[in-house]
């Protein structure tokens, strides 16, 4: 975990969300797993947030106002000390060359926002070890 996650002991996500709807939803979720979240509402926000501050994760919607969430995936990689942070897509989009695209991007994951999005999330936060409970 990062220096700020190990702090707060929990882990620190950025989530970069257009809709207030869906990241509070998201947002409620994580915080009820013990995670730190922080929520930008554009592409360009999302950007300086990741580089301001490193996160333990950065879960990316597609749809942004700005530059969208494949574009904001591509900044993020160019940049050295960017390149082992997990990026994951969460959006509503599920066509399978959405995932690819988003897959060659660099994230490490792409999850369609369904019923079970927050469920898929969750575990996949703790396969990546940042969460245990």
């Amino acid at each position: 975990m990062t220096q700020l996650s190990e702090q707060r002991g929990k882990p620190s996500i950025l989530l970069v969300e257009d809709s207030p709807a869906q990241a509070m939803r998201f947002q409620t979720s994580l915080e009820t797993n013990n995670c730190f979240v922080q929520w930008e509402e554009t592409g360009e926000a999302g950007v300086e947030a990741a580089l301001k501050r490193r996160f333990d994760l950065i879960i990316l919607d597609i749809e942004l106002p700005g530059i969208n969430g494949f574009e904001v995936c591509r900044r993020l990689k160019s940049f050295p000390e960017m390149e082992d942070v997990p990026i994951v897509m969460l959006t509503t989009r599920d066509a399978a060359e959405d995932a690819l695209t988003g897959l060659s991007a660099g994230a490490i994951d792409y999850i369609p926002k369904d019923p079970f999005a927050e469920m898929v999330l969750i575990e996949t936060i703790k396969q990546m070890g940042l969460y245990s409970g």
